[in-house]
């Protein structure tokens, strides 16, 4: 009997080598299999699968074993038998999983400046199966940190009485699944957060358990986690689920991301291998662990406010690699305020305040002139940074372009001009009717938006007004707000803002 090649043989021997014998073994089966069909079955890296098929040389064709070749190379052959916790539900839930695929294909482009990689349908209903089978989900919260993989409309279609919220930094996200669970009736609601800066106010201890799948940086690991556990309001029986892989041949990556999570004293209840399995991702063999972490007593004492890495992706212009361009300040006349990270030494005497400070709270001193620095990979920010402002007049400095459909949403505060690396925005005379009502509420940027609705409607409706009847108006137009500010709503609720003001005035 002919001989398997000996390179074949060297790549198939040591503990570590199971997913490469399941790739033999479905390379003897009955149908092809190319490398990336490899990957995702077996979880082993991209780099070890293309090995494998450079040693199988001539014994492989058209993507699978030659039949006279098979028996040669059965004895290497071997299934994958991890244990999957929540394996033998799947098949009871095929609609949901059917469903999920179609959500998938729907949702929108991954964004590689954000290190988005779609996890397979039936990851995300199994990520619900073993939430549901692990704890108890009658009227319980999930807070998805980030859901580009669609977690959260798994959860809601398998355990209907599980309250949600998920906050993302991409607005197109926000609305296809606020879009989604509205067609369905599924109870998740969706804020605006960039996660470097904060959570949203709504969002901070409200949940019960926490699901992210985080940047695979040591920073973006350790900031989801601890926007996680910010959003808990369990502290006791809380729990964080993170996903996150490294190559099985890079375990020093790995370790960094735990090290960098140790400081937070969280217990690992468990780390299931290659539970997350993905849409692309081959350098990780398309797949990642799944930790559940439970908070201990001195996770609280090491929350405490502490300063975010910006660098916590893998691509893009906030990627740990990328290039330094330190600002160059442009600002030709004196300012009031100064936002951003500035250079030493630059505008003496001018008082400054960070981009979360800005966001997280009225400012209290004077603003007629405020100079905003917001760099690459703060995009999504852009349009709030102005409505955090009372200024009369907000010079952003920036390479950012303002989304056309939230021009019409700042028209309402702001005269705009744009030109390369900057847009002013100097602030307008309040108008009247629908625009006064719209104005009230964007002049109160921090506050939740349903109580400056229900101010601005009683002031500026025709007729008496009482204040229940204004909630009922407001409900009615936008049954989507809760406790949102005008800061957290995403783009296209703040687009459908006016038409909603418009239906409260009209009604």
């Amino acid at each position: 009997m002919c001989q398997v090649p000996d390179e074949a043989v060297r790549l198939l021997e040591g503990v570590g080598a199971r997913r490469l014998r399941h790739a033999v073994a479905l390379l003897t089966d009955d149908r092809s299999w190319d490398a990336d069909a490899l990957v995702r079955a077996t979880a082993a890296p991209r780099r070890a699968i293309d090995a494998l098929l450079a040693a199988l040389g001539d014994d492989l064709q058209d993507g699978r074993i030659r039949p006279d070749r098979i028996d040669a190379y059965r004895r290497l052959a071997a299934p994958l038998l991890l244990a999957d916790p929540v394996a033998h539900l799947l098949p009871e839930h095929a609609g949901a999983v059917a469903e999920m695929e179609s959500l998938i294909a729907a949702a929108p482009r991954a964004r590689t400046a954000l290190d988005h990689v779609a996890a397979t349908a039936d990851t995300a209903v199994r990520r619900a199966l073993l939430l549901g089978a692990r704890f108890w989900l009658d009227s319980a919260r999930l807070l998805c940190v980030g859901d580009h993989d669609l977690t959260s409309l798994a959860v809601a279609l398998t355990h209907p009485g599980v309250e949600i919220t998920v906050v993302d930094i991409d607005d197109r996200i926000l609305e296809f699944i606020g879009e989604e669970a509205d067609r369905r009736g599924l109870p998740i609601r969706c804020r605006f957060a960039d996660l470097r800066l904060g959570l949203p106010p709504g969002a901070r201890e409200w949940g019960d358990l926490v699901f992210t799948d985080p940047p695979y940086t040591p920073d973006g690991v350790t900031l989801f986690t601890r926007r996680g556990l910010e959003g808990l309001r369990d502290h006791d029986a809380g729990r964080v689920l993170v996903a996150y892989g490294a190559s099985e041949g890079t375990p020093a990556l790995a370790l960094k991301v735990q090290e960098a999570l140790g400081p937070l004293h969280l217990a690992y209840e468990a780390i299931w291998p290659d539970f997350n399995r993905y849409h692309g991702a081959p350098a990780i063999g398309s797949a990642s662990d799944l930790y559940v972490l439970r908070p201990t007593s001195r996770t609280w004492k090491a929350l405490g406010p502490a300063a975010a890495g910006t660098r916590i992706y893998t691509q893009g212009p906030q990627a740990l690699e990328a290039p330094d361009r330190p600002l160059e300040p442009t600002v030709a006349e004196p300012a009031d305020l100064l936002v951003g990270e500035w250079p030493k030494g630059f505008a003496p005497g001018t008082p400054r305040v960070h981009l979360a400070t800005w966001l997280a709270k009225p400012y209290a001193g004077r603003t007629g002139d405020v100079v905003i620095a917001l760099p690459a990979g703060y995009d999504a920010l852009l349009p709030r940074v102005l409505l955090a402002s009372r200024a009369e007049r907000v010079r952003v400095l920036t390479p950012a372009v303002l989304p056309r459909s939230l021009k019409g949403v700042l028209s309402a505060v702001y005269h705009l001009k744009t030109a390369p690396g900057e847009i002013v925005a100097s602030r307008v005379a309040p108008p009247g009717g629908t625009g006064a009502v719209l104005r009230h509420i964007l002049d109160r940027p921090h506050g939740r938006v349903a109580n400056s609705w229900r101010e601005g409607l009683i002031r500026h409706a025709t007729g008496d007004l009482t204040k229940n009847q204004a909630r009922a108006r407001i409900q009615e137009a936008a049954p989507w707000l809760g406790d949102a500010t005008v800061l957290d709503l995403p783009a296209h609720r703040l687009d459908d803002l006016p038409d909603a003001v418009r239906r409260t005035l009209g009604a």
